[in-house]
């Protein structure tokens, strides 16, 4: 029978899983379905002989070839990564808000509608009345801290 041919299991094996390599992207188990090969090779050649050594042989062959050849398809194939801006403090300087609950006198904390939602927000010390429009400075905490637009007098 057939598929009591170590060569030939080895070799479906190592087929099976390169074809898996469309299924399963990565390309590590296509790597994997090429060691496989490679024992079945070497089977075939005689270098091996039993299943301690094409397990041994295929165990040393997919470290090597994931070490190896994993860095250089990725490489040349690349990947999509693509870094966002992490830091969020810088997003939301000097945007403007509009301010629904009165801020101050003081530290007295208000609420100010920034990008859909309502925060809390603290001012410079002086009273900003409720529908203002106030710059960000930047976050304490969950707070936003704002200063007061200046509207320009022509």
């Amino acid at each position: 029978m057939a598929f009591s041919n170590p060569i030939v299991v080895w070799s479906l094996v190592g087929l099976s899983l390169m074809l898996a390599e469309l299924l399963v992207p990565g390309g590590i188990v296509i790597l994997l379905g090429a060691a496989c090969l490679l024992v079945a090779g070497a089977l075939g050649l005689g270098l091996v002989e039993g299943v301690v050594q094409s397990l041994t042989l295929w165990f040393i062959a997919a470290i090597v070839l994931l070490l190896t050849f994993r860095q250089v398809t990725q490489a040349v194939v690349g990947g999509d990564s693509h870094v966002d801006n992490t830091d969020e403090e810088l997003e939301i300087y000097n945007q403007i808000a509009h301010v629904k609950q009165t801020i101050g006198p003081g530290q007295t904390p208000g609420r100010v509608e920034f990008q859909g939602s309502e925060w809390p927000a603290l001012g410079d010390g002086s009273v900003i009345a409720v529908g203002s429009q106030v710059r960000i400075i930047c976050r304490e905490n969950i707070a936003l801290v704002v200063e007061p637009v200046l509207q320009d007098i022509s």
